[in-house]
């Protein structure tokens, strides 16, 4: 595993941009969801570019593939929570279908990662 930063990390970059654009959607949200499905909702996202950053500080590549597989699971709860945004009408069609775009580019960037890592070990 090279010592680059998590900054680095294009992965990374994306998610913290995801982040920002969930933060900026999910302050339309009704008010009574500020400690429902918009806390979820932020907390899932918040958790994807965490674990990567997390990963990264360890030591091996075992290990930063056990962060990621948990950025992974974030990803996939928070392309959940957003279906349901969506289904209460939280979210515009256009809102959901480019966070929806936004976290499959993340999807697809983290396995990536997770594949090169796998192939890099065998």
């Amino acid at each position: 595993m090279s010592s680059s930063s998590f900054r680095d990390l294009r992965v990374w970059r994306e998610a913290m941009k995801l982040t920002a654009e969930i933060y900026k959607r999910t302050a339309t949200f009704p008010k009574h969801e500020l400690y429902g499905l918009s806390q979820q909702v932020r907390r899932a996202a918040v958790s994807i570019p965490s674990n990567i950053a997390e990963g990264k500080g360890h030591y091996s590549d075992k290990e930063f593939s056990h962060f990621l597989y948990h950025a992974r699971g974030s990803l996939l709860e928070l392309q959940t929570q957003l279906l349901i945004a969506e289904e209460l009408e939280y979210l515009s069609k256009e809102d959901a279908k480019h966070l929806a775009e936004m976290t499959e580019a993340v999807g697809r960037a983290l396995n990536g990662l997770i594949n090169s890592l796998r192939h890099e070990a065998a």
